[in-house]
């Protein structure tokens, strides 16, 4: 019997295609060898478009990632749409780039009411809807929601601590509240009144709302003024928050001023309002700001400096959203770094749920990124600040988990 020599390129080529060979790597649609596609939607537009450059933030970092090799040898491709902060729009957007663009991931998308309109078409679909751009409390509810996670500290916890401290600082305050008439402003609305307990009631004088559709908030700003109020809470988006800091000093109102943190930007929002009539403001932080002299000479700020100069060079050096926009995609990076060759929709959740300790170097010193298969918050940790014409300035402790 006469023996058959074979190749040993044809010998490596079965090996290659045998079962456990193949099983090294795994690919959902939007990833390859090659490549991981990820889609994108942000207002660039309409009433919301100060958090447009968070778009570009993360964009411009994902172009350094590339340049510099990408991640596990893939390159990492964003395709981002516009929606103008209109759920009907959000709504087109992911279906076109679930359906017909074909990513992998939906990743950051903007606002509340925004994901609301996308949170059970993403989980219907079973594709990762991650490290969405709002802190609404329901994006942690992996039992019910297992392929949505939100990524900043949530409005619940975060209007909880300004409760606290007004109750600590100022226990008879005459509260008004300007509110967005949507889920995002309502979730920080219920935060609020839970953190002051039994004296909501009576320490809330008055509270009003507006739409995102308004051209602005004077008349709102002029009913919360007249109600006697001697302290504020401004739960608004970038355009509106403007304007009612703006107003509030205008009118000569001169109240204890809460601002959230999702607008807080001194560069989109501080100075379209005045900086001498944002002074006294009161947010919580958990970024490092770009605006704080104390980070002159910190090698993470140093770092993301030199990253805004040569890969988003029209970005504004003084708005903590470039901040943001480069932290929040730095965790998705760490995310398909750790899903290593298994790049499927299910292992790239379950590598978002294993961040163990994950350090943004521009985050707020003590506060590391947690997640866990019951745990979808990253970041529940925040520093009160007040701004002092300049920058956001820190006191008291980190709180939070």
């Amino acid at each position: 019997m006469k023996l058959k020599l074979i190749p040993i390129a044809a010998l490596l080529a079965a090996a290659l295609a045998s079962p456990t060979a193949l099983a090294q790597k795994k690919y959902d649609q939007g990833a390859s060898d090659k490549e991981v596609l990820v889609g994108h939607i942000n207002p660039y537009s309409g009433p919301a478009s100060g958090y447009g450059t968070i778009g570009r933030s993360i964009a411009a970092y994902l172009k350094k990632v590339n340049e510099e090799g990408g991640v596990n040898g893939r390159q990492i491709n964003m395709i981002t749409y516009d929606d103008g902060y209109s759920p009907p729009k959000t709504v087109e957007m992911a279906r076109k780039l679930v359906e017909q663009d074909k990513v992998l991931l939906i990743f950051q998308p903007l606002g509340t009411p925004p994901n609301s309109a996308i949170h059970k078409y993403m989980n219907a679909k079973k594709v990762p809807h991650l490290f969405v751009a709002t802190g609404a409390t329901k994006w942690n509810d992996p039992k019910a929601f297992p392929w949505t996670m939100g990524w900043q500290p949530n409005y619940q916890t975060e209007a909880k601590i300004y409760a606290q401290h007004i109750l600590k600082t100022k226990p008879n305050a005459k509260i008004a509240v300007l509110y967005q008439n949507d889920d995002y402003g309502k979730d920080y609305l219920k935060g609020f009144h839970d953190g002051l307990g039994a004296k909501a009631k009576t320490m809330i004088v008055k509270e009003a709302s507006y739409e995102v559709t308004d051209p602005t908030v004077d008349s709102q700003m002029a009913q919360l003024q007249a109600s006697g109020a001697d302290t504020f809470f401004n739960i608004t988006t970038p355009k509106f928050a403007a304007q009612a800091v703006r107003k509030a000093w205008d009118s000569g109102w001169k109240p204890v001023h809460y601002l959230n943190n999702v607008s807080i930007g001194v560069g989109s929002v501080l100075k379209p309002a005045g900086l001498e009539k944002s002074i006294g403001l009161i947010t919580t932080s958990y970024l490092k700001d770009p605006t704080d002299p104390q980070w002159k000479d910190d090698a993470a700020m140093i770092g993301w400096t030199a990253f805004m100069k040569k890969y988003y060079a029209e970005g504004d050096l003084t708005d903590s959203f470039n901040v943001y926009g480069y932290a929040v995609a730095k965790t998705l990076v760490q995310t398909i770094k750790q899903a290593g060759n298994d790049l499927t929709r299910a292992n790239v959740m379950k590598q978002a749920a294993s961040l163990r300790n994950f350090e943004v170097d521009v985050l707020l010193p003590g506060i590391k990124i947690n997640t866990s298969g019951t745990d979808f918050a990253p970041i529940e940790s925040v520093q009160l600040s007040r701004f002092d014409g300049t920058t956001w300035v820190r006191f008291g402790e980190v709180m939070g988990k």
